[in-house]
């Protein structure tokens, strides 16, 4: 909420909920920046939901419409457990594809609706390499979302049909994406995605624009972010050093 105004910022803006991006200090009390940065959220979104409309659901809203063309029907998602990776396959599911996730196993987490999915791959299961070939078809992928890199990445990059995009948002594994995926004759199109490159490019200019879409999906019900542990400002160098129990996995 805007709580004080300088020289040249609209008298109406005082009091107005807004979402601060653009600039360092999202963990603080208070954050000083220039008006132009402040997108007024909708009076009919609370702030539980609102707050996270930033990071995950503008990057799932921006990637989707971006690269996800129409007549797409083979798509795939790595990390499918995570926040972002339920986000992906909402947008996805609303434009009729079914979407095919890559998880880790890893015990405790699981995706947040599977009757989303096409089908879920676990990596540390036998065969997993076949199970996915199996599923793309002679054609493989039009479109492969990557936050994972390494070895996941690149076997999804060799499954994606030359005529298509693995877009790379990220990297889990800590390693790259090989060199061939970038030079190997045939291959789909690399994009590199950082959502800074997107606000802080054509987004700069017309912020309330660029997050109208997100705004608008939530409205539908659509990129929810559970909120199940809540820690005031004050206490949270507290709460990292000694989490709540049962709150970890919650955060991850």
């Amino acid at each position: 909420m805007i709580e004080a105004v300088g020289p040249g910022v609209p008298a109406a803006a005082l009091g107005r909920r807004v979402l601060p991006p653009g600039s360092a200090g999202a963990w603080q009390q208070y954050k000083r920046l220039d008006h132009s940065w402040c997108v007024p959220v909708p009076d009919d979104l609370p702030d539980d939901l609102a707050c996270f409309a930033y990071i995950n659901p503008l990057t799932a809203v921006t990637m989707v419409e971006r690269f996800c063309r129409p007549g797409a029907r083979a798509v795939v998602v790595t990390a499918a457990t995570s926040v972002i990776g339920g986000h992906l396959t909402e947008l996805l599911n609303a434009r009729g594809v079914a979407t095919i996730g890559i998880v880790r196993g890893t015990p405790g987490r699981t995706v947040a609706e599977p009757s989303r999915w096409r089908a879920l791959i676990r990596t540390d299961e036998p065969g997993w390499r076949e199970r996915l070939r199996a599923l793309t078809g002679p054609r493989g992928f039009d479109v492969a979302y990557d936050c994972v890199g390494g070895a996941v990445g690149a076997d999804v990059c060799a499954l994606t049909f030359g005529d298509g995009v693995l877009v790379h948002y990220g990297l889990l594994s800590g390693r790259p994406l090989p060199a061939r995926c970038f030079t190997e004759p045939g291959g789909p199109r690399v994009e590199l995605f950082r959502l800074r490159d997107t606000v802080h490019g054509d987004g700069r200019r017309h912020p309330p624009e660029l997050f109208a879409p997100v705004f608008e999906q939530m409205r539908r019900g659509l990129l929810r972010t559970a909120v199940t542990h809540r820690v005031g400002l004050s206490a949270l160098a507290g709460d990292f050093q000694a989490p709540a129990v049962g709150t970890e996995a919650e955060r991850s």
